[in-house]
C-alpha cells in the first residue's frame, strides 16, 4: 500500500466527485461518479445496492479513481488525482458513510440518504496502489 502524502490526504477529502472506473466482464472500463472518504488510509465510498460498479468489483477488485482537484500548477494547468487501488466490498453501513460524506458534498444539516431508502447497502474500501496525475503528488509536480 502506499503512503499517503498531505497533498494526496488533502484532495482526497476536499469533497471532489471522483470517477470510479471498474472492469467489465469483457474488460472495458465501467466509469460512474462516486463520492468519497477516508478511513485511515482507505478510500472509502457507499453504495444503497448491488449496482454495476459493485458487481464489477466484486468480481475483480482493480481500480482507477479520478478527480479534479480544484488547484492549478505553476504552469496553469488544472491539477488531478489518479489513484490505483484494489477495492474490497463490505455489506451494511452505506447510510451511515453516505449521510457524513452527504455534509460535505451537499451541506450541513442534510439528511441523505432519504428516510424511505433503507438498504444496509455496500461499502467500498479502495487500498492505494499508486499515485498519479498532475499536481504535488506527481513526480513532474
Amino acid at each position: 500500500m502506499t503512503v499517503i502524502t498531505p497533498e494526496v490526504r488533502q484532495a482526497l477529502t476536499a469533497a471532489k466527485l471522483s470517477h470510479l472506473t471498474t472492469l467489465n466482464k469483457d474488460g472495458s472500463p465501467q466509469v460512474t461518479v462516486v463520492w468519497i472518504g477516508l478511513d485511515g488510509d482507505e478510500i472509502v465510498s457507499a453504495h444503497l445496492m448491488e449496482s454495476h460498479k459493485v458487481r464489477n468489483m466484486k468480481r475483480d477488485p482493480r481500480v482507477v479513481l479520478s478527480l479534479l482537484t480544484g488547484t492549478k500548477n505553476k504552469m496553469g494547468l488544472d491539477e488531478y488525482l489518479v489513484i490505483n487501488g484494489r477495492a474490497s466490498i463490505h455489506e451494511g453501513g452505506a447510510p451511515e458513510l453516505l449521510q457524513r460524506l452527504a455534509e460535505k458534498y451537499i451541506g450541513p444539516g442534510v439528511k441523505f440518504p432519504p428516510p424511505e431508502i433503507s438498504s444496509p447497502g455496500f461499502i467500498t474500501r479502495i487500498a492505494i496502489e499508486r499515485v498519479g496525475g498532475v499536481g504535488p503528488w506527481a513526480p513532474m509536480g
